[in-house]
């Protein structure tokens, strides 16, 4: 399938859907589309079913879990990667077996695949197709975040304009029910065959009813706050709950808060994508964060206190004499949560020593007195030849 659809489109139900109108829903689509049903079809229906019935089988392993759904919920398809990775391509197992294994084995026999009782004759290919509902135009805003406001997460308000039923006509477009008849130019269809003479006989297509542009249906006597449209734009506001730990470009996905559709339709998604606001001090990388500061020489001498400006509240960090220029010192736990698991990263402070251009004379001779000392001439037979030789390695 070419892109993947919404899991609440796929099995037919709201996001409100309890757990047993999920399972009722998915035990539809089994029954419609598992492969058993179709061995006696085209080789294009067969690809159809199979297709339509992994599509139904991921929907329910996400919607199923309510762990998974409650990502899938805030977070579209990026919370549940590899959470739907079943790999349902690897033999289907009877419809007899998937049923009562899912369901419990209150099912009996499936044999002939009749009508079932309380499932619409499941059994014969015809029977009316629901009509499909509208769906309102997806928004997609920004909000910009601090680390601080990443470390803890945060609610933000939203200011937006989007469209909303019109309130004259509750969305009709129409002021009146009785103002709205089926397209009498595709009765109802909302497309339109053509029919053409070719040397191979005569070939039909299809195209949108140019009268009711694919709806089916048109409106006698428009309502006149909206023009007949169902919608009106207003400006409204809309508060965001931002998880710990989310990153720059990650985008979070709030079902039902985009535009409007007529006719009582289905409303958008608001789409936030979230923006990092520099820190002026830390790096980030995942859930570490990377800190760097200089000393002068003669701290890392005789050893200091550093305070690194962690997020929160800063923490003071004891250096040892002997401090060597590009040490590392890890403190853990000190870095960014993770959204889909717990614990928190490390914060990484780099040690740079600062060496003085120009000395007066008494410090030149301070220097001096030391050139020679077995104390300051380098000695890699001890312990800093590990990391003198990781410094070299850059190179």
């Amino acid at each position: 399938m070419a892109e993947k659809r919404d899991y609440y489109e796929v099995l037919g139900v709201t996001k409100q859907a309890t757990a047993d109108e999920i399972k009722s829903a998915y035990r539809k689509a089994a029954l419609k589309w598992h492969p058993d049903r179709w061995v006696d079809g085209s080789d294009a229906e067969k690809r159809t079913a199979e297709e339509n019935f992994k599509e139904a089988s991921e929907a329910y392993s996400v919607l199923s879990d309510p762990d998974k759904k409650a990502r899938y919920d805030q977070f579209g398809f990026s919370g549940v990667d590899g959470g739907a990775s079943q790999d349902w391509s690897q033999g289907f197992g009877s419809l007899n077996d998937l049923l009562n294994n899912l369901f419990g084995g209150g099912f009996g026999g499936f044999g002939g695949f009749g009508g079932f009782p309380g499932f619409g004759g499941f059994g014969s290919s015809g029977g009316a197709q629901r009509e499909r509902a509208r769906r309102g135009r997806d928004i997609r805003t920004r909000v910009r975040l601090t680390l601080e406001e990443v470390l803890s997460g945060c609610e933000k308000e939203i200011s937006l304009e989007r469209n909303r039923p019109c309130p004259e006509c509750s969305g009709r477009g129409a002021k009146n029910s009785s103002d709205i008849k089926t397209c009498p130019t595709c009765k109802g269809s909302g497309q339109v065959q053509h029919t053409t003479n070719t040397i191979f006989g005569r070939a039909m297509s299809y195209s949108t009813c140019p009268q009711c542009q694919g709806e089916g249906k048109i409106v006698t006597n428009p309502c006149r706050s909206c023009n007949g449209t169902g919608l009106q734009r207003k400006k409204e506001s809309v508060k965001v709950k931002i998880p710990a730990g989310v990153e720059g470009g990650m985008q979070l996905t709030i079902r039902g808060e985009g535009h409007g559709a007529p006719q009582g339709g289905v409303n958008g998604d608001l789409l936030v994508i979230i923006e990092e606001v520099p820190h002026a001090s830390l790096r980030r990388d995942g859930t570490n964060l990377f800190y760097s500061t200089v000393i002068p020489v003669t701290d890392a001498i005789l050893g200091c206190e550093i305070t690194v400006p962690c997020l929160g509240s800063p923490e003071n960090v004891k250096l040892e004499a002997g401090t060597q220029s590009g040490t590392v010192v890890r403190l853990r736990g000190k870095g960014l949560p993770s959204v889909n698991s717990y614990g928190r990263g490390d914060l990484y402070v780099k040690v740079l020593v600062w060496i003085p251009r120009k000395l007066s004379r008494s410090e030149k001779e301070a220097v001096e007195s030391l050139r020679g000392s077995k104390s300051v001439t380098p000695d890699l037979s001890r312990e800093d030849k590990a990391l003198f030789d990781k410094e070299k390695n850059i190179f």
